[in-house]
């Protein structure tokens, strides 16, 4: 997704499944196409490598929406477009979308159309996906009836169109089989991202296994042993995985400092002269703008609401609420707000140092080889999500890599 903190005016295009199965789906997004890039093909080709070290058969599966119709839909190898059929009020199978995927050690390229999605892989069994009314069901493991709970899998999201590819590792639903993703440039350059260090993918589950509190119940495994996933924190309080007050100290903290000061949220990095100043009465924090106008309120958000970006920090995609949302979003995952009231604060040095705070992105960003993760929605914040751009990319690639 493209940085959602910016001024530009962000065109999201969401999955269809984001409503049906109530998560918070990070969509790679874009600005309005420039007429400069319109170059873009109409399809680039993808290589898929899998440096995995495992002996299952991959299955993999490229779901999205269509940018020049806005129909949902998914592609096959060659990268051409097929339309779901009408779902029912009881959801139905989809037709089978999966491409078979290369052995270990091996590549394969396909074709990545001008869409809107994501890119799924499996190992070993093909995933269940299903349409409804309102489009395709996708997989929702925290709920432990979902038939792709286990199954091992993981997925990216990408947006290709006229401004060119956007492409992730994204760790805002779960933390699973892992992978990373790059393009590459004119110059024949190729930027990577997502990758783990050496050891990270053990190291990751190891660290969250001796954080108290509860944090080891948001790892899945299955009867056979197998570490399927960790699911992020919002998905481990509705499972009931995680205590479902477990940022309450911190919030109460927040709250109680800026009853008596105030927090000053600078939400465009162009435009720094644009800045609102909230402050908390009662159970609202109000947030004015230079002239002293109230211009949006929040409600005092709960662990779910810190954890997913949403509820009482939902972030609509204008100008004032949901830039200002989003900030706040992030200082509460990044345990910044207590300790700078100038916000954002983009420095990764200061980031997760309370006892309280969002623990899984903490521990997931400390084991990337860059440092970048996604590990909630507005991770983004800053620029320390894994994401790679080229605004005339001539070739995609997805990496699994090793369970090490």
């Amino acid at each position: 997704m493209s940085p959602r903190h910016r001024r530009t005016r962000i065109r999201l295009i969401p999955l269809a499944a984001a409503a049906l199965i109530g998560t918070t789906v990070t969509v790679v997004g874009a600005s309005d196409p420039d007429p400069a890039s319109a170059a873009v093909p109409a399809t680039i080709p993808l290589t898929f490598t899998n440096n995995s070290a495992r002996g299952e058969q991959v299955y993999v599966y490229n779901l999205g929406t269509e940018l020049s119709t806005g129909r949902q839909g998914w592609a096959d190898a060659n990268g051409t477009f097929h339309p779901w059929p009408a779902g029912g009020s009881t959801p139905v199978p989809a037709p089978d979308a999966a491409i078979t995927g290369p052995a270990n050690g091996r590549s394969m390229t396909v074709r990545l159309p001008k869409f809107s999605g994501r890119i799924y892989f499996s190992y070993g069994q093909k995933l269940v996906f299903k349409l409804a009314t309102g489009g395709l069901v996708q997989p929702a493991v925290q709920n432990p009836s979902d038939p792709n709970r286990n199954i091992l899998f993981n997925w990216s999201e990408y947006t290709l169109n006229d401004s060119g590819l956007w492409i992730n590792s994204t760790q805002v639903d779960m933390v699973s089989a892992p992978y990373a993703v790059g393009v590459k440039r004119p110059d024949g350059t190729v930027a990577n991202t997502g990758r783990l260090k050496p050891g990270g993918y053990r190291g990751f589950y190891d660290a969250l296994r001796g954080q108290p509190g509860g944090w080891a119940n948001l790892i899945q495994t299955r009867a056979d042993g197998t570490v399927l996933r960790a699911l992020a924190p919002g998905h481990g309080v509705e499972a009931g995985a995680l205590p479902s007050g477990v940022m309450n100290d911190y919030i109460n903290r927040v709250w109680a400092k800026y009853a008596t000061s105030t927090l000053t949220v600078t939400p465009f990095a162009n435009q720094p002269s644009v800045k609102y100043h909230g402050r908390v009465s009662g159970n609202v924090m109000n947030f004015t703008n230079s002239a002293g106008a109230v211009v949006t309120s929040f409600q005092k958000p709960d662990s779910d609401s810190v954890f997913g970006c949403y509820k009482h920090l939902d972030a609509p995609n204008d100008q004032v609420r949901g830039p200002i949302s989003r900030t706040l979003c992030a200082g509460y995952n990044r345990s910044t707000l207590l300790t700078n009231p100038n916000q954002p604060d983009t420095s990764s040095a200061g980031f997760y140092k309370d006892a309280v705070t969002n623990h899984y992105s903490r521990k997931i960003h400390a084991q990337m080889a860059d440092g970048k993760a996604y590990g909630f929605a507005f991770d983004d914040v800053g620029a320390h999500e894994s994401l790679v751009h080229d605004g005339d990319p001539r070739q995609a690639y997805i990496t699994l890599d090793p369970f090490d």
